[in-house]
């Protein structure tokens, strides 16, 4: 992939990450234990922890908020990329980030004097973006690979943890681009909190999906479940390997809304909300089993679920009983004692309740033993 030449038009940039031309050339603490290395294949001086299919001179993912980090030694920083769906944030140094919106293939020139980071902010489950890497300008260098963070934490969700539609401040979203173009991973609670944390992590969200049954009894036959192993989601049935680096201290899942913010229709395999719930149950233990098989006895797995109704509120605190392991744990995000708004695209949280909840995540991340 070479280096193609870019208008202003095809970034908008903040002062200090101003496009150029192309130049010619485990403690007590559960988030604790030390991990070493790099937690994926990575590119040359390129650390990320997402799940990517490694092509050998470019990666493709899929899952929301996967980001890539480089240390650099000031100048030009060439940011190699193939993507005509996603949209992403580009973080130069300690500056706010800047939204590259479907860049297509080129190669995207920033200035920066220490650190660059390129995050997915959206979704495309049928479609993977690619990306070949940071390159330097004359006089620049990338500078090794940025040490991977020593606190991991893998979030498994619904549209709430890929932070469908939070940078929308009405609920209709439709004239201001829709979903996509207001849809941030990088603002998410989950990419919020592991930041507090200072931890790596990873966004394995699909908006609709559920553990057993998807939005209004959607695509039946399939479920989160069916592609929760998988490096590309949909695009392809391969399984991610997962690398012995990659050690979550923690694992938060947020499924179940998918499943019951609808009833159950005439034609589904529930008979009702009641035999619904059981099966909901009954797939939550074997995907925790599932978890532990992948993962150990270790991880502290918490169960979250936002104020919806009372079917979920009591399966997933059944499911947690049942569990019979101390360090499986319910999480009640409350909308009312949070404040949340849901003023993000067709009723979802917005930023301002994606900090919050974030907020609440990480007090209680910060008590657990």
């Amino acid at each position: 992939m070479g280096a193609l030449p870019i208008s202003l038009a095809a970034l908008v940039l903040a002062t200090a990450a101003v496009a150029v031309p192309a130049p010619d050339q485990a403690t007590a603490d559960p988030l604790s234990a030390a991990t070493g290395q790099a937690a994926a294949p990575a590119l040359p001086g390129v650390h990320t922890p997402g799940r990517v299919e490694d092509r050998g001179a470019e990666v493709r993912y899929t899952w929301p908020g996967v980001y890539f980090e480089a240390t650099v030694r000031g100048g030009d920083v060439g940011i190699v990329l193939d993507d005509a769906v996603n949209d992403y944030a580009v973080t130069v140094d300690d500056q706010p980030p800047v939204t590259l919106t479907q860049p297509g293939r080129q190669t995207i020139w920033v200035k920066a004097r220490h650190r660059v980071r390129l995050a997915k902010r959206t979704e495309s489950p049928w479609t993977p973006g690619q990306f070949g890497g940071f390159v330097a300008g004359p006089g620049n260098a990338i500078v090794g690979t940025p040490a991977a963070r020593h606190r991991q934490i893998e979030f498994i969700g619904d549209s709430w943890t890929a932070g469908y539609g939070n940078m929308s401040t009405v609920r209709d979203c439709s004239p201001t681009g829709g979903v996509d173009r207001n849809s941030n991973a990088d603002q998410s609670f989950g990419a919020l909190t592991a930041r507090a944390l200072n931890a790596d992590y990873q966004l394995n969200a699909w908006s609709g999906r559920g553990m057993v049954r998807n939005y209004d009894g959607g695509d039946p036959g399939t479920d989160y479940r069916t592609y929760y192993d998988r490096t590309l989601q949909a695009a392809s049935t391969a399984v991610w390997q997962r690398p012995a680096s990659w050690r979550p201290q923690v694992i938060v899942i947020g499924l179940g809304i998918n499943d019951f913010s609808t009833p159950v229709h005439a034609g589904e395999q529930w008979a009702d909300e009641a035999t619904l719930a059981a099966d909901f149950r009954t797939a939550y233990l074997g995907f925790l089993r599932r978890l532990r098989d992948r993962y150990g006895p270790n991880p502290r797995i918490l169960l979250t679920h936002p104020t919806l109704n009372a079917t979920l509120t009591d399966a997933i605190t059944q499911v947690a009983a049942a569990s019979g392991d101390p360090r499986v744990q319910a999480f009640h995000y409350d909308n009312a004692a949070l404040g949340l708004d849901l003023m993000g695209c067709d009723w979802h949280p917005s930023a301002r309740d994606h900090r919050l909840i974030a907020d609440a995540l990480t007090a209680h991340l910060r008590t657990l033993t």
